[in-house]
């Protein structure tokens, strides 16, 4: 296991600025996700830690060692890190235990600890009946799994990820991310793992990463991230949310088009008459509210009425106009909750959910132009 320490690391492509001084320390033995849009600089992150892209200025540090800087990086194959593609990137003209072999034969390790350690990872990932077929006889997320035996078997003090997960179905993937997990419980090693998919980030992670045009947004455990976003982008790329522009009234109170909003969860750097915006998870937004409070809890009790309802499976989506108002809402509702267009119900929101954000400066135009490489 080993620590990582990324300290001012930037990095240009041409005229486009992808990274912009990021300054980030992964614990020994942490799995961590790096988490943005398409062009946020997750993957350059990624692919600068293994060695395949060097940083304009800054460096990355492992265990007290500089192995990435400017003028001095080190080659991928002497950092001792494995990484696992979104292509599965594994040869078709070999056997599974011939792909998983491969790295140790390039280490020239003897046949009997070669066989013995390609067995082992092989059982790690419950592939040890398929060792002689070749990737065409199997199925993505066996393919994937190759790929993971692959990259553990060489012992590697560092595991790589760059979105594994995106060429699965939905069912594979949940299989996969606690494949993943599970491998990484037994193995402890320190990941890093890069996706735009929140369930992912979330599901996986120690911490979360989130990224946006080279920038760090805000790193945290999943429900830090999740219940305590910093910024009107993280709160909506973590997850589904209603944004309500408004005002800071008092500490504890926010007017939005007229209504008054009591709130409890106010981002410290807001002041008393500042522009805000009101962050309310779907979930948050109860019907039938006598029935779903917690004793003792205090909320905003809101009249509405039903605009428009879909019906999920696992739940019920509201569209709810408030009254007296112009602000629309979105609700989740167990699908036991039942209410046609046009009627009327009453919601309450606790005061505990109700997050408040500083406001956000929209620019037309942004002063770098942002790329994935």
């Amino acid at each position: 296991m080993s620590s990582i320490v990324f300290e001012n690391l930037t990095k240009y492509f041409q005229s486009s600025l992808a990274l912009d001084r990021l300054n980030l320390e992964v614990k020994s033995g942490e799995l961590i996700t790096l988490l943005g849009p398409s062009g946020c600089g997750k993957t350059t992150t990624l692919r600068m830690l293994a060695g395949f892209i060097t940083p304009d200025e800054g460096k990355i540090i492992v265990d007290d060692r500089i192995i990435s800087a400017p003028k001095n990086s080190l080659p991928p194959e002497k950092r001792n890190m494995s990484m696992i593609f979104q292509s599965y990137a594994i040869w078709p003209h070999l056997t599974v235990f011939e792909n998983v072999a491969f790295g140790l034969r390039l280490r020239k390790v003897g046949k009997k600890e070669l066989s013995d350690r390609v067995a082992q990872a092989l059982a790690l990932v419950h592939l040890e009946k398929l060792a002689h077929r070749y990737p065409s006889e199997l199925s993505g997320g066996q393919q994937q799994r190759v790929s993971l035996a692959r990259a553990v078997v060489v012992e590697p003090q560092i595991l790589l990820l760059d979105e594994p997960l995106s060429n699965l179905d939905a069912s594979l993937r949940e299989a996969m991310r606690n494949e993943i997990l599970t491998l990484h419980k037994r193995l402890k090693l320190t990941t890093v793992y890069v996706t735009h998919d929140r369930i992912e980030a979330l599901a996986l992670a120690d911490r979360v990463v989130v990224m946006k045009a080279g920038k760090i947004q805000q790193v945290g455990t999943p429900e830090e991230i999740y219940e305590h976003p910093n910024t009107e982008f993280v709160a909506s790329f973590i997850g589904r949310c209603n944004l309500l522009s408004g005002k800071l009234i008092s500490r504890n109170s926010v007017e939005v088009n007229g209504m008054l909003f009591r709130v409890a969860d106010i981002a410290k750097e807001i002041g008393v008459g500042d522009g805000v915006v009101l962050c309310i998870r779907p979930h948050a937004v109860i019907m039938n509210s006598a029935h779903y409070l917690m004793d003792g809890e205090t909320a905003n009790s809101l009249g509405a009425r039903v605009e428009h309802c879909e019906y999920l499976g696992e739940f019920r989506e509201y569209t709810l106009k408030l009254d007296k108002s112009n602000l629309s809402l979105c609700a989740i509702a167990p699908p036991h909750i039942r209410h046609q267009p046009n009627s009327l119900v009453d919601i309450s929101i606790p005061i505990a959910s109700c997050r408040v954000l500083p406001a956000e400066v929209k620019s037309a135009k942004s002063p770098y132009v942002m790329q994935k490489v």
